[in-house]
This record gives structure tokens, sequence and C-alpha cells, in this order.
């Protein structure tokens, strides 16, 4: 049972599957691993399944609802968390996820195959193996132990239970864990436990972080380096809970500097005249906030040019056009819809949206598409989005977290500074009422939103934690005194990560329940650790032997892109 689907073809299939490259030197193995990046995107699967997407065919509160066209039928399905099966050829699909994770790690197993032989024999190519060869094999070996971890981490994310510590996690299944380059015809795996999993990237993480190193890369955020290496340190330690690495690993990623001059620059720039230089410019590797970034085949953002699934209403009030601590007072209205709300005003000016906002809208910083043409005269081409895998202002929120947990509430809401004046502009006048955070504003903001008689909507920025419930630890708890600073972190980072698929992962840690309205009258719940937390693993792996996701019968209850600046207008308190 091959892990990435195959050609039908009889002549194809009657042959072994190896169609590796025979690796001879340093220098194959360096340009293989360019490719050990996969060329999927979870954003997609990520946001449908959270609620940072609504259905606008569905009615809002006052009765508006829309009768839009779905992209893909997947995404349909994604939705109502249903197992998948239409559109299996999207990179952006179940399918895409699986095939393109265990398409990077069969190139990183070939590397590391072969490295383990030159290092048997001690010869490469004929030649003793010189320490200055010695040092740079170590550097691809850190990559590609690095590659190996992290899309096994991200398999695990997606089609697995979030970690419930070492007792439960034995008892939930796994993903299957690949060390070696296939060479049989019909290999079979099994999916082993989560802890296995767990226990698996962890030990490749560590071999990694032995051995990376910045110094043989021409443009190091393409790739896994030392920063980036230690920020996914950080992250999978922050699944399991384990809060004096995460914090360990991102004062490592900071080298010793100060996180407050990394941050992102480009929310006050007045020269962007086209919407995709707002992507090209936060995406790019210029901005010392991008540790790493990767580039993926994917059609996620032209989900919102109009489509039913899209950041609207809840969703984008819950995060990019929402209110917060410290702006909530920076008051705004659609001249088109006359919807009053509130927003960051650094966002005006550098979200996209359809319709008017009618539809829905977005921030064109870490999501919108770089077009690559193989044919102008055709309009034809390939679509291209670049992630901001790894940030400065993630690592300051996982700190944040950890902190609390760790009883550090003044290092926490330290990190919650930093990144709140971040979004604050040098120039007063444009600040409008957005001011410098304060513990009081945290503690009455998240306290207001958590009152049911308040008299707005509470967009979801208020969630009811059931981490502890989630994934059990004698250490840690979540207490009455840490819970708004959480609030603000679980606030802090959906806004951060929007679009790219992140907040699905946090719903699954922290034990969030949500509820996605679909159509007239269809109401779906996701409660907390409800089996469709595992995305589905795909058709045709189950169809070839491998054991599917428990699941449980579910019923439901009763091309024009303007810049958001032309169409908010501030308005008086």
């Amino acid at each position: 049972m091959a892990l990435i689907g195959l050609s039908s073809c009889k002549d194809f299939l009657d042959k072994v599957p190896d169609t590796r490259v025979y690796l001879v030197n340093l220098d194959q193995l360096q340009q293989l691993l360019v490719t050990g990046y996969t060329d999927s995107n979870y954003a997609l699967v990520g946001e449908l399944s959270s609620d940072n997407v609504i259905d606008n065919n569905s009615p809002s509160d006052d009765g508006v609802r829309y009768h839009l066209g779905f992209y893909s039928q997947a995404d349909e399905q994604v939705y109502a968390w249903e197992d998948v099966d239409l559109d299996i050829s999207s990179s952006d699909t179940p399918s895409g996820i699986w095939n393109g994770c265990y398409g990077a790690i069969a190139v990183a197993n070939a590397v590391l195959e072969r490295t383990d032989e030159f290092e048997a024999t001690g010869m490469i190519e004929g030649e003793p193996i010189s320490a200055a060869d010695q040092a740079r094999m170590d550097a691809i070996k850190g990559e590609a132990y690095m590659i190996r971890a992290y899309h096994h981490f991200i398999l695990a994310q997606i089609f697995c239970m979030p970690y419930r510590g070492e007792a439960i996690s034995k008892t939930l299944p796994g993903i299957p864990y690949t060390t070696v380059p296939e060479k049989e015809l019909d290999p079979k795996y099994d999916r082993g436990t989560l802890q296995e999993t767990y226990d698996m990237i962890e030990a490749d993480l560590q071999n990694g972080l032995k051995y990376i190193t910045d110094e043989y890369y021409q443009v190091p955020k393409n790739h896994f380096n030392v920063a980036s290496s230690y920020s996914f340190a950080a992250r999978f330690y922050l699944m399991k809970r384990e809060y004096d690495k995460v914090v360990e690993y991102v004062n490592a990623a900071f080298k010793g500097g100060d996180p407050s001059t990394m941050l992102n620059d480009g929310w006050w720039q007045d020269d962007f005249y086209y919407i995709s230089d707002i992507g090209r410019y936060f995406t790019s590797i210029e901005r010392p906030c991008n540790l790493q970034l990767f580039t993926n085949y994917s059609t996620w953002w032209r989900r919102f040019l109009g489509y039913r699934f899209t950041c609207n209403r809840d969703a984008k009030r819950g995060t990019i056009q929402g209110p917060g601590p410290s702006w909530a007072r920076c008051q705004y209205q659609n001249t088109k819809t006359k919807e009053k709300f509130a927003m960051m005003p650094c966002f005006n000016g550098v979200c996209g949206s359809a319709g008017g906002q009618e539809y829905g809208a977005y921030f064109a910083g870490n999501c919108f598409e770089q077009f690559e043409y193989t044919d102008k005269i055709s309009g034809i081409g390939y679509c291209h989005e670049i992630r901001p895998e790894f940030t400065v202002e993630e690592n300051l929120l996982m700190r944040a977290e950890a902190n609390l947990f760790l009883g550090n509430i003044d290092a926490a809401f330290d990190d919650l500074y930093i990144w709140n004046q971040e979004h604050l502009s040098e120039d007063e006048s444009r600040n409008y009422n957005h001011v410098q955070l304060t513990k009081d504003q945290i503690l009455n903001f998240y306290s207001y939103y958590s009152n049911p008689d308040r008299k707005d909507p509470g967009y979801n920025i208020v969630m009811k934690f059931n981490i502890d419930e989630v994934c059990p630890s004698d250490k840690y708890h979540m207490t009455n005194e840490i819970e708004p600073y959480m609030q603000c972190v679980q606030h802090f980072r959906r806004i951060q990560m929007v679009h790219l698929g992140n907040r699905w992962f946090d719903i699954k840690r922290f034990g969030f329940s949500i509820k996605h309205k679909m159509g007239i009258e269809d109401v779906y719940t996701l409660e907390t650790l409800d089996p469709r937390y595992a995305i589905q693993i795909p058709n045709e792996v189950i169809g070839a032997g491998l054991e599917p996701n428990p699941r449980v019968t579910t019923t439901a209850e009763n091309s024009y892109v303007a810049i958001s600046g032309s169409e908010n207008v501030r308005v008086s308190d």
C-alpha cells in the first residue's frame, strides 16, 4: 500500500516504483532537498473547518443570504466536516495534503539514506570524507530531519486527534511514520499510535536541531534554518504542553535579539498601488519577521472573490475587522452596507473584499495569490501562495501562552504588549483610538465579551477553553487568573494567522466547540473532542488498506478586488 497515489497504467504498475535518482555527491543531495517541501496548502482545509469562515448562503441574523456558488464541491464537504471524496486532485484537499507531505518525506528519506551510506563507507565519489565534507553533510542531514519531522507533524495535525498526553495518546491512531524510501511494489503500513507518531517526530526534530545551520544556504528563509527550526520546535512542544521547552526554543529562535525590532513593518506603508503589492511585501524574505516561507500551488485565495464560503459576518468580526482590547473604540462604517464596526486601523487599506464587503473580506498580506504565467497571451499558468510558515509574531504569542501556564503573567503580558505595539503607527494620528495595551484592558475586554448580557454580538471572540480535558496535565491547569490573558492569546493568534489554517489546530488543542450554519436552516455543531477533529484520511488510501479515522453518524440541526480603505470610513464613538 503506497502512501502516495500511483498511476493506473498497467505497464507502470508492473514495475517496482523505485524512481529515485542515484545520488552520488553532496551537491546532488542539497539540490534534491530543494524539492523536499510540500507544494500543497493546508490553509483551505484548516480555515473551512474552523470558525474563520462562514457560508454566505446561510441567513445572517437580519435574514440576509446570498445564492453564491462554491469554488469546488470539496469546499462544501470540508465545511460540513464530511469525509472528502470530491476534487481529490487539488493540492488544497486532504488528498493533496497527504500526497504533498509524503512526497516531501520521501525526499528527506532518500537523502538520509544516502548520507548514511556515505558515512558507512567513509567515501564520497571515491574520495575520503573531509572535515569540510562532513560539516556540509551534517547540515544536509539537519535539514532532512527537519523536513521529515515537520511534514509528519502537519499530517498529524490534520488527520489525527489533538495530542492528549502520553496515556491517552497511546490509545489513539497516529499516521504512518516513514523513515526509509519505498522500494517494494505494494508496501504495507500501519498507523501506529498518536504517541508513537509524536515520539518519532520528536526524535527527528531533536536530530535536526543538532545539525541545522544557516551556513550553506543562498536563501536561508526558503529552507529550514536555525530560527525556523527552533520555531518549529516551540510549536511542537506547545501542542504537547511542555511549556518550559516552548520558552527555551522561542528564545533560541530570537538568537538573543530583541523581538520588537524584528516585527512586520508593512502595516503603515504608503506605497501599495496594487493589492498584490501587499501580499508581496508582507511575505517577502526581506521582512525580518518571516523566519521561513513556503510556496504552494493553491487556489485558496480565490474563495474570497464572491464565492459561497469565505471570511464574513462573525468570522470577519472575530478577526480582521472586529474589536479588540486596545482598539474597541476604533469605529468604522462601511460606506456601502452602512454597517458600523470596530477594527484595528492598521487593517484599513490592506484588506481586500468582494461585493463591497457584502460577501466577505480578507487580509491580503498573508494569503494573496501570486500567479505564475506559463503563457501570458493565453492567460494560463499556476496559482501560487506564499505561506509565512514561521514568524516572529507567532513566536511571541507562543511564548506568552507558555509563560501564562508557567505562572509568569508579567512576562506573558510583555509579549502581548509587543504584539499590540507592532500594529500601532509611529504617527499617532493614524492610530485612531488604537492605544497601547494594558492589563486592565485585557481584563475588562474579555470579561465583557464573556458576559452573555452584553449588548453587541460576541463574534466568537471569547471561547470556552477545554484544554485540561483535551490534554490533561499534572503540572499545568487553566485558572481563573490566567484565563482572560489566554483569551487574549487565542484571539491575537486567530488574527495573526487568519487565512493560514492554524486556527483549526488551536480549536482542536484548546477543545473549542464551534457551529457551522449551512444553507437556509442547517446548523452543524462540532463539540469538544468530536471525532471529526481528525480529518478523514483520503479515500484512495483507505481503499489501499489503511485504517480510517473513527466516525459518528451526524445530522444537521434545525473578479474585482477592492481595497477596504476605499469602503470603510471612520465614525465618531
